[in-house]
C-alpha cells in the first residue's frame, strides 16, 4: 500500500525514459524556434542599418527624403504597407512569400530611416543603437524567463500604442516640443513593455504551432514584432540621446 504513493514503485523505466527524451526534444525545439525568431529579427535590423547607411551616403537620399515629389511618400509609407500585408495576409501566404516580404520590409525600412543620418550625429546614433540593443536584450530575456503572466498587460500596451499614434499625428499640426518630448518618453516605455510582452507571447505560440506547417510563418511574424519593438524603441530613444548636426 505504501508503494502505491511512491512514483518509483509504480513507474515503468521505459515510460520515464521516453518522457525525459520527449521533454529534452521539446526544449530543443523551443530553443531552435526562438533562435530562428531572433536570427530573423537581428538580420532584419542589420539589413535595415546597412541599407539606411548606404542610401544616406548615396548622394540622392537628402534630395529625395527632404525634397518635393511622390517618391518621398512612397518610401515613408511603404514599410506600413508591408506590415499590413504580413499581418492580415499571413494565413494566405506561403512561408517563402512571408520571408520575402519580411526582407523587402527591412529594406524599405532602411530607405525610410536614412533621414536620421541628416538630423543626428553618427556617434550619437551609434551610442543610441547600442543602448537600445542592451535594453532590448535585457527586456526580451526577462520576458522569456519570467514566470509572471504578462498577457494582462497586452490590452493596456496596445491601447497605449493607439493613443501614442493619435498623439503623434496631432503633434504634426501643433509642433509642440513639450508634447514631442512626452511622446518620446511614453514611446520608449511602451516599446520596452512590448518587448517583454511580445517575447513571452512568441514563446507561448510555440506550444500551439510546434509540429505544424504554421511554425515557419509564426517565426516570421515573431521576428517582425520584435523588429518593430526594437526599431521604435531606438527611434524614440534617439530623440533623447541623439545630438543634432
Amino acid at each position: 500500500m505504501a508503494n502505491g504513493f511512491d512514483p518509483r514503485g509504480s513507474a515503468s523505466p521505459f515510460t520515464a525514459t521516453t518522457a525525459g527524451r520527449e521533454s529534452v526534444a521539446f526544449d530543443a525545439g523551443l530553443r531552435s524556434y526562438m533562435l530562428s525568431v531572433y536570427n530573423y529579427m537581428a538580420s532584419g535590423v542589420l539589413l535595415t542599418g546597412v541599407v539606411s547607411l548606404l542610401f544616406a551616403r548615396s548622394g540622392a537620399a537628402e534630395s529625395i527624403l527632404f525634397g518635393p515629389g511622390i517618391l518621398k511618400y512612397l518610401i515613408i509609407f511603404a514599410p506600413l504597407a508591408f506590415v499590413m500585408v504580413l499581418s492580415f495576409g499571413i494565413h494566405r501566404l506561403s512561408t517563402g512569400a512571408a520571408q520575402a516580404l519580411f526582407w523587402a520590409f527591412a529594406t524599405v525600412m532602411g530607405l525610410s530611416m536614412a533621414s536620421i543620418f541628416f538630423v543626428y550625429t553618427g556617434s550619437s546614433i551609434a551610442i543610441t543603437f547600442f543602448a537600445t540593443a542592451t535594453a532590448f536584450l535585457s527586456l526580451s530575456l526577462w520576458g522569456y524567463t519570467t514566470k509572471k503572466d504578462l498577457s494582462g498587460f497586452g490590452t493596456f500596451l496596445i491601447m497605449g500604442l493607439v493613443g501614442l499614434i493619435v498623439a503623434s499625428l496631432l503633434n504634426l499640426f501643433f509642433q509642440s516640443p513639450a508634447m514631442n518630448l512626452a511622446i518620446s518618453a511614453i514611446g520608449v516605455l511602451l516599446f520596452a513593455g512590448l518587448t517583454a510582452y511580445d517575447t513571452q507571447r512568441i514563446k507561448s505560440l510555440y506550444f500551439q504551432v510546434a509540429g505544424t506547417d504554421m511554425i515557419g510563418k509564426v517565426v516570421i511574424m515573431g521576428a517582425l514584432n520584435l523588429y518593430l519593438d526594437f526599431v521604435n524603441m531606438f527611434t524614440f530613444l534617439l530623440q533623447f540621446l541623439g545630438s543634432r548636426d
